[in-house]
């Protein structure tokens, strides 16, 4: 019983859970980016995109962002827990999770602050609406395509959120120093200029790495390393 009468116990049931929603997140994530996105893009994916916009996006819709909302939740509960126990903001292993929960956070808040509202009140309500004969919303395109991006961001995001999440236990020489002010510094910048170029970027070949599968990926493995490299001066 200690799994339920005991705070290790409690916080074991704490990363169950933020295992189990951020699976759900960033699989549903993955799908979309990976598998539905590239499929729009073919012959037979165009002919199906009407349909599959009106009847399967809103329900893996439902999923990412609930998914997101779970993994949020418990995920902070867990580092609040974390900075109660050690009180130490300095901490090698609370300084790595810290940017993993950062990113997260990032990833999170595009889901239902620019994804979702997108998704829900333009590219979604568009098909339903052109499917039922009436006329398509003008913005909808736009906000399909700023939704479009801030996904592949999320994929891009997702690639070093991991990495710092699994950094925490498992690469314990990384972020032991005391340069943790230079750091946050290079880090945050990095993270706010990936965000806000697929945000309110306007040059498209600023974000062309976006456009494709690879690029994303590529772009997110590169900003792993250089995250990573920021991580070393504080080593």
């Amino acid at each position: 019983m200690d799994i339920v009468t005991t705070a290790h116990g409690w916080e074991f049931l704490l990363r169950w859970f933020h295992f189990l929603a951020g699976i759900a997140w960033i699989g549903v994530l993955y799908y979309f980016n990976l598998v539905q996105t590239p499929f729009f893009a073919t012959e037979l994916g165009g002919q199906a995109k009407s349909a599959m916009t009106r009847g399967l996006v809103p329900n893996a819709m439902w999923w990412f962002r609930w998914g997101a909302m779970f993994t949020f939740l418990t995920g902070w509960t867990i580092v609040l827990l974390k900075l109660h126990t050690t009180n130490d903001l300095g901490d090698a292993y609370t300084t790595r999770i810290l940017t993993g929960g950062l990113l997260g956070t990032l990833m999170w808040a595009n889901v239902w602050f620019v994804i979702w509202p997108a998704q829900r009140d333009f590219v979604i309500k568009n098909a339903v609406q052109v499917a039922g004969g009436g006329q398509a919303i003008p913005e909808a395109a736009a906000k399909g395509a700023l939704a479009g991006r801030m996904s592949r961001t999320n994929t891009l995001f997702s690639i070093p959120m991991l990495f710092f999440m699994g950094s925490a236990s498992h690469l314990q020489t990384l972020l032991g120093g005391t340069n943790d002010a230079l750091y946050w510094l290079l880090a945050l910048a990095a993270m706010a200029a990936v965000e806000l170029n697929a945000l309110v970027g306007t040059a498209p070949g600023r974000q062309k790495y976006l456009t494709t599968v690879s690029g994303t990926i590529h772009a997110g493995l590169g900003l792993t390393l250089l995250l990573y490299l920021f991580g070393l001066i504080n080593s």
